[in-house]
């Protein structure tokens, strides 16, 4: 058995990034950059305008007459007289011999001519051109996640596919014969099977959308032929259940028989200890407690850390708060304790019901109340750290 600290240490050692693809910028949402970008052109491209108005070189005449217009797509270079103006509107072509907009509603016009009523200060209303981006300057670094507003930048730069990290390819196996699946009719002696929802609901929060569910009765022979196929295909593999020490317990086993390389197993930790975290080729292997507690910890505390280092990101772990606790809190069993707890701006309150087994908790929880393994208490007031969840 390992501290926290360690097996996060060892977690992060053995997610490596996964190979990368050229993606088409329509499609790269949720995906991870795996190059730099720099601009290939000016944005704007060139002096645009700001506002529906006129166009002007300014000074401290107030009359100037209208001699043409710019639209949007426009892109004659109309030559001024410093006496002359021209109708202009959003995201017209400026000609360069002006340097001012004056809004229309700044102004009083005719057909031939304008007055100007409020004079605008000296290249107002005129977006320079590069005034968002120089030709080259970066756009992006590489290791940024692709948001949609990322995805409408790279378009209106001309960008149409870059270089991103594959998702990683995440399955989930799931052991137990007393599971049932939701909707179906629930006989006695059976439960409704949550966690494999629940970890895809979890893998959402990462941008894997897609993920493949596999069921194994509990025994060794269906456990390890189950692994032996999944193991082929994919990139992290989570299993919930069947690794504690229990006489139906043979997911441990069922993984080392299939040459699964044990990195480690069971961490001091409260709720989740009986976790093995291991590695075939480059694939990554989770198996969790069944307790759906238990699981949900793990999860938020390894396997999305682990998901997303492989999907490139850098930042991988959620920026931990400080906040001060509401009531003691005490740990008399010299194990990492993660609580389920809810804080607002100032305070958190460790929440009832922390059972490995209870998920109702864990539902109105925002964050885990981190009580380190050499730490025996924590008095109200104090100021704590928590990890907060989604």
């Amino acid at each position: 058995m390992i501290e926290v600290s360690k097996a996060i240490e060892i977690v992060e050692a053995n997610s490596i990034k996964m190979p990368v693809q050229k993606i088409s910028v329509k499609k790269a949402l949720g995906y991870v950059l795996a190059e730099k970008i720099l601009s290939p052109i000016d944005m704007p491209p060139f002096r645009q305008s700001a506002m529906d108005g006129y166009a002007f070189t300014h000074s401290i005449r107030h009359q100037y007459d209208i001699v043409g217009t710019s639209q949007a797509g426009d892109h004659s270079n109309i030559k001024l007289k410093p006496t002359e103006a021209i109708r202009i509107y959003t995201g017209a072509f400026v000609p360069d011999d002006a340097d001012t907009v004056v809004m229309q509603e700044n102004v009083m016009a005719n057909e031939d001519s304008i007055l100007i009523a409020t004079m605008p200060e000296k290249l107002a209303n005129v977006r320079p051109k590069g005034e968002q981006i120089a030709k080259d300057d970066v756009v992006f670094e590489a290791n940024t996640l692709i948001t949609p507003a990322a995805i409408g930048f790279l378009a209106c730069l001309g960008i149409t596919e870059i270089e991103v990290y594959k998702k990683p390819k995440v399955a989930i196996l799931v052991t137990g014969n007393e599971l049932v699946a939701p909707g179906k009719k629930l006989k006695k002696g059976k439960i409704f099977e949550s966690n494999s929802i629940m970890l895809q609901a979890g893998l959402k929060t990462a941008g894997i959308e897609k993920t493949k569910v596999y069921r194994v009765k509990d025994n060794l022979k269906s456990t390890k032929k189950a692994l032996k196929e999944i193991l082929k295909k994919y990139d992290i593999i989570l299993i919930s259940g069947g690794i504690s020490v229990g006489d139906y317990d043979f997911v441990k086993e069922a993984l080392l028989q299939n040459d699964v390389k044990e990195l480690f197993y069971k961490v001091n930790q409260k709720p989740g200890k009986p976790m093995f975290f291991g590695s075939k080729k480059e694939t990554l292997i989770f198996a969790l407690p069944g307790n759906p507690a238990s699981s949900l910890t793990n999860f938020y505390i390894y396997v999305l850390p682990a998901v997303k280092s492989r999907m490139g990101l850098s930042e991988i772990h959620k920026t931990k708060v400080i906040r001060k606790l509401t009531s003691d809190v005490k740990n008399t069993i010299g194990k990492t304790l993660f609580l389920k707890a809810k804080y607002d701006e100032t305070n958190v309150t460790v929440l009832d019901g922390q059972s490995s087994a209870m998920l109702n908790t864990f539902a109105v929880a925002n964050s885990l109340l981190i009580v380190p393994e050499n730490i025996e208490n924590y008095v109200k007031g104090q100021s704590v750290t928590l990890l907060p969840i989604d």
